[in-house]
């Protein structure tokens, strides 16, 4: 038998799957308008590929119809420092850029 973080993935890979022929299927409009959510799902799917997330916990998820997607809305009410990351990267290479310019 599979083990449980296997079934799960197995289980996401699926989800995301029906998930991408949906957007596949929408117009332009509509498809950037869900790019983000496409692309937080790959990398929940990403995560759950290598993870060592312990059975039980797996075996919780897989009892979600849809655990992809339980996944993706819980982060999304996390608190997370991404925009504070995406500055520091604006800043950092604004600022490789104005050194370089100095010489």
């Amino acid at each position: 038998m599979k083990k449980a973080t296997d079934r799960l993935y197995e289980k996401a890979l699926a989800e995301q799957n029906g998930y991408r022929q949906w957007l596949l299927a929408q117009p332009p409009e509509e498809i950037l308008k869900n790019a983000y959510e496409y692309a937080l799902r790959e990398d929940i799917i990403y995560y759950l590929e290598d993870s060592d997330i312990e059975d039980e916990l797996a075996e919780a998820l897989l009892t979600s119809p849809y655990p992809v997607y339980e996944v993706m809305r819980y982060y999304e009410k996390m608190e997370t420092d991404y925009m504070t990351d995406i500055g520091q990267a604006v800043e950092g290479r604004a600022q490789e850029l104005a050194n370089r310019k100095r010489w």
